[in-house]
């Protein structure tokens, strides 16, 4: 059976982590047409927008796609396209699996934690304007809505993936009304998942516990702003972004991209870490039912790192971004 996949290359390293991953893709034995779309900032000039509406066309016809890094640019320029993709496709829900690997440096060992995170509104609805000059006001939008499905979503994966325990992070202690609808939304969905223990904890708090030992933790589940923070950080506690997938998913499409940034000062150099984007190809294949192909392509990623022979720069090797996705792609057909 084959698959139409949009793919969207990015910015900066996005087009030669995506072209690692696709060759990781395929060599699983499942068969893919790409569908190349255009989007990011490399091309707002051509189109006047970075993410003009073939793309978005692409993907909901494909309903699935890859995406390299796209550049969003800091205290200015155009809104962010990675927010802008989600919106436009009702991708309310981020998963990102946070997992120790063999042969990367970290501080800990034996992780496995998943942070499931609203993606839709929160502080990143984007409503902000000057009230007067040296005063800006941004407005946090927390509704019921979003707030029970990202519940329903997270208790659903928790139930199917054999995950015992949920955490509601939240800052309720402050923002009463806004944080407090969240943790309501999230008990009224737990009181019907009987078989998972729910439990709360304050976003500082849940840093603070991260830190100090991240393996107690199972789901975590938040809002936006909180879920983007702690996602980072517990790429941070396995090794960093380089090593960590990411999905984004809506009840009718699904993107699939690496978390880490566009990288333009080693954009071209052939040195760029192609093991996020090729994991979140892994998620991909999950996606659509090809479970075995994906759980192939983590345990041939698992395999290159524990042997430590084909290995990028920043994981303290040699291997040029192709060559260390050419080993995992021969540890698929071993």
């Amino acid at each position: 059976m084959g698959y139409n996949v949009a793919l969207i290359p990015g910015d900066g390293i996005g087009p030669e982590v995506t072209q690692a991953a696709m060759a990781v893709l395929e060599a699983t034995g499942v068969s893919f047409t790409w569908e190349p779309c255009e989007a990011g900032a490399e091309v707002a000039a051509k189109y006047g927008t970075p993410l003009p509406e073939p793309a978005l066309e692409t993907i909901r016809r494909c309903g699935v796609a890859l995406k390299g890094p796209l550049t969003t640019q800091v205290g200015a320029g155009m809104p962010s396209v990675n927010v802008a993709l989600r919106k436009a496709l009702d991708l309310y829900a981020c998963y990102r699996p946070v997992k120790s690997l063999p042969g990367v440096p970290s501080r800990y060992q034996g992780i496995d934690f998943v942070v499931s995170r609203e993606n839709t509104e929160d502080l990143y609805s984007g409503i902000e304007h000057l009230v007067v000059p040296g005063v800006v006001e941004t407005i946090k939008i927390i509704t019921e809505r979003a707030s029970l499905r990202i519940a329903e979503f997270t208790f659903a994966f928790a139930a199917r993936e054999g995950r015992r325990r949920v955490t509601a992070v939240h800052k309720a202690n402050i923002m009463k009304l806004s944080d407090g609808l969240f943790l309501e939304c999230c008990r009224r969905v737990a009181r019907r998942y009987p078989g998972i223990q729910y439990e709360e904890l304050i976003v500082d708090n849940a840093c603070m516990q991260l830190v100090r030992d991240p393996a107690q933790f199972d789901v975590l589940l938040m809002e936006n702003l909180y879920g983007d923070i702690i996602s980072d950080l517990g790429a941070g506690l396995v090794g960093g972004l380089g090593v960590v997938p990411g999905a984004n998913l809506g009840d009718r499409y699904a993107v699939f991209e690496a978390v880490h940034g566009s990288a333009p000062d080693i954009a071209g150099r052939g040195m760029a870490n192609p093991l996020a984007c090729i994991l979140s190809g892994a998620l991909l294949l999950k996606h659509l039912g090809e479970d075995k192909a994906g759980a192939a392509v983590e345990e041939a990623v698992r395999a290159v790192l524990a042997a430590g022979r084909c290995l990028t720069a920043d994981l303290g090797g040699t291997a040029s971004t192709m060559e260390m996705a050419g080993a995992v792609a021969a540890a698929l057909r071993r």
